[in-house]
């Protein structure tokens, strides 16, 4: 027993409402309810089968049915919203500034007025109609008192209205179009039944109008309004018109049909002009990252060749002038022209990065045809540069040629930064349609001029070579090359590229 006690308290403390059903009933319970009942109201509720646990699950089942069920008419008659209209044309009259206040439609959109329009056609016809269907009911009730008479001439006019006043109000409005029908049309078929003891005529303006307002609806509202709609319309019109309860079906569900098919097909539409607009953001952002990665290559490619001779070159200067100052004037001047030389070059990739129309061949681009100003900078700073070329080296396209020489100039910046006294091998080779470079240096021998801890291995050691690999492998992967760079046995550095000479669409 004490056992079993044990069992129905760890049930219900497992079910909330277990222990709640357990604590009232050791509160308020029958006289003889002891512990031992807790086992049977735990093992009730935890299977179903104690005494309310069932129904009180059956009732909320039933409470989310009703409200799952009563949501789209719920939705429908009071709480629903429609969606914006879409963005169309607006109504725009060339009329002096001084009338334009007196325009009522100025700035409306063309939807609105032809509704506004069509509303007043309709009210015509409408009042035609009817006042034409009083006229006959007259004559036949005059020849036969057994036959419904005319209704009163008041009845015609709110007749006209409900069918005018929800088509002026679709594309603003259009559930509260449809309210306006739905409240309208019975109300004016029953006074015309009872009161004016006349008989509901079918007229042709009320079955444009549903058509209209059921059709805006489905375009402008959720699915589940769309139902609610649907489903009212079709029980209001058996009811008014129980002889035409199918023809009505079929008429309210083409017109919902119809217009549900032109929202999804706006979704879609409006969905995919969302991922072209991302997909063109992303390609905006992608199109800016490379262009920032360019500038980069380029400004750094400049820069860091011209600044590394010119530091290497004012630090040696006085070292060699040793107070001859004719050689020392000689070196400062070397060290102005390679200056006055950095700063046109870099007006010259400035000008171009600033062309208004994103040409980038405008401006004549530095090729293999300068590769020995290249050799003579590095001779000057210190550096012994042995040039081998073979092959055909001209005509190369211009992307190949830039890229060539900006690798062969950061290859001798680095030498000239982190091994200061190096020998270097410059190979140029036209194989093919391969271009091959080579750019090999040795163990630098001026360690007192080196980077700190940069003078072991030359190119792609120490401080500051990282920026100018990833800049050399970028220009290398546009062309469809390849490039390996890294230490050599016995000392030193070697890059290797390989450019494909063939024009390629994406250079």
């Amino acid at each position: 027993m004490q056992r079993a006690r044990s069992l129905g308290r760890s049930i219900a403390r497992r079910r909330p409402w277990g222990r709640a059903r357990e604590d009232a009933a050791g509160a308020g319970g029958a006289p003889g309810d002891g512990p031992g009942d807790g086992l049977g109201d735990g093992l009730g509720s935890e299977t179903g089968g104690g005494p309310g646990g069932g129904s009180g699950r059956w009732r909320g089942s039933l409470r989310r049915g009703w409200e799952a069920a009563s949501r789209p008419f719920a939705l429908a008659l009071f709480q629903g919203d429609a969606d914006p209209p879409a963005g169309t044309r607006r109504l725009r009259l060339k009329v002096p500034r001084r009338f334009e206040a007196l325009v009522p439609y100025q700035g409306w959109s063309l939807v609105q007025v032809a509704d506004v329009v069509l509303a007043v056609v309709l009210y015509g016809i409408t009042i035609s109609t009817t006042l034409a269907w009083n006229e006959a009911a007259a004559r036949a009730n005059a020849a036969n008192p057994a036959i419904h008479g005319p209704a009163p001439l008041i009845f015609s006019y709110l007749t006209a209205i409900g069918v005018s006043l929800p088509v002026a109000l679709r594309d603003r409005w259009p559930l509260a179009a449809w309210r306006v029908a739905a409240v309208l049309s019975p109300v004016v078929i029953w006074l015309t039944v009872t009161i004016g003891d006349g008989e509901p005529p079918y007229i042709i303006t009320a079955i444009i109008m549903y058509l209209l307002v059921l059709y805006s609806v489905a375009v402008r509202c959720e699915r589940r309004i769309t139902s609610g709609v649907w489903v009212i319309t079709v029980l209001t019109l058996w009811i008014v018109h129980p002889n035409s309860m199918f023809i009505a079906t079929i008429i309210a569900s083409v017109a919902v049909l119809f217009g549900y098919n032109v929202r999804a097909r706006r979704t879609a539409t409006a969905r995919l002009v969302e991922e072209e607009q991302r997909t063109r953001q992303a390609e905006g952002a992608q199109a800016v990252l490379e262009e920032r990665a360019r500038i980069a290559r380029e400004l750094h490619d400049v820069v860091a060749h011209h600044m590394s001779v010119i530091a290497i070159q004012a630090e040696a200067v006085p070292l060699k002038a040793a107070g001859d100052v004719a050689q020392l004037e000689a070196g400062l001047a070397e060290i102005r022209g390679l200056s006055l030389e950095a700063i046109a070059e870099l007006r010259q990739v400035l000008g171009v990065l600033r062309d208004p129309q994103g040409r980038t061949d405008t401006a004549p681009q530095p090729g293999l045809d300068r590769i020995d100003e290249l050799i003579s900078n590095a001779r000057a700073a210190g550096l012994a540069v042995v040039v081998e070329r073979s092959g055909p080296l001209h005509g190369q396209p211009q992307a190949v040629e830039l890229s060539a020489y900006r690798i062969v100039q950061e290859s001798l910046s680095n030498v000239m930064r982190h091994a200061p006294g190096a020998t270097v091998a410059v190979e140029i080779a036209r194989r093919g349609e391969e271009l091959r470079l080579r750019i090999a240096n040795s163990l630098g021998t001026d360690p007192g001029t080196a980077s700190s801890g940069a003078r072991s291995s030359g190119s792609g050691a120490g401080r500051g070579a990282g920026q100018g690999l990833v800049g050399m492998r970028e220009r290398v992967a546009l062309l469809g090359g390849t490039l390996v760079a890294g230490p050599v046995d016995g000392g030193g550095f070697e890059v290797v590229a390989t450019l494909p000479v063939a024009e390629r669409e994406s250079v």
